[in-house]
């Protein structure tokens, strides 16, 4: 099935012109002119990633930015011809992943497409995967985890942790590796982090966490998903 990339920009031609090029890479496109219709058809069709523009009439791209990561943790690349600094620091710091200010090439909007969607959890590969007869679930395209058929409420950065340890199940992901994956390339300075947001996905999936049965510590190296 073709990944599902939705664009969200008020100038057809631009819209068009990207379309043509993601659709002969492969890609399905979902085109919205509005940013309301942008926002319901993310809703509707569970899009893989967004591109969004910021200037637009019926409501700015910082807001439906904010909108899409209240109903989810899709890539979001910004991709506007505003260019200055501050606009880069601030679609980041409202939850883009990436932003590329225009005129860009068309290979490297591909390449970091790419690289985007290589980290975000696919639910397109397998929706749920279940491990222990049926006591863990997660299900990927609801964001949802179940473990001994209680739901668990994760954060969004603590289901992309626990999706890049599953996926990879049964394998030992570096550190590197699984905040790279999990967070984005812009997060890899944030290593010391990571043994605190496993301590708090332990406390909310593990019986004991001191003894942990599904995320296993390999000391030095990384983590294991213990596969059963």
């Amino acid at each position: 099935m073709a990944e599902k990339i939705l664009v969200i920009d008020d100038e057809e031609a631009t819209v068009q012109l990207i379309s043509i090029l993601l659709e002969r890479r492969g890609y399905e496109v979902v085109k919205a002119y509005r940013a309301e219709d942008g926002l319901r058809k993310a809703y509707r069709t569970h899009p893989d990633l967004v591109l969004l523009d910021i200037m637009m009439p019926d409501m700015d791209g910082w807001d439906v930015c904010k909108r899409l990561r209240d109903m989810s943790d899709v890539p979001i690349i910004f991709l506007t011809a505003r260019d200055d600094t501050r606009d880069i620091v601030r679609g980041l710091e409202m939850g883009a992943d990436d932003y590329i200010a225009k005129p860009y090439e068309n290979d490297e909007l591909i390449a970091r497409i790419r690289a985007h969607l290589r980290r975000s959890p696919r639910p397109s590969i397998s929706e749920e995967l279940v491990f222990n007869g049926g006591d863990f679930r997660i299900n990927f395209m609801n964001r949802e985890v179940h473990v001994r058929n209680e739901i668990k409420h994760l954060t969004p950065k603590e289901f992309n942790l626990l999706g890049v340890l599953v996926r990879n199940a049964g394998k030992v992901v570096t550190r590197n590796e699984l905040v790279a994956d999990a967070w984005g390339e812009e997060y890899t300075d944030a290593i010391d982090s990571l043994k605190l947001y496993i301590h708090y996905l332990r406390n909310k999936i593990e019986i004991d966490p001191n003894h942990p049965e599904y995320i296993m510590t390999l000391r030095g190296v990384g983590y294991r998903f213990a596969a059963k």
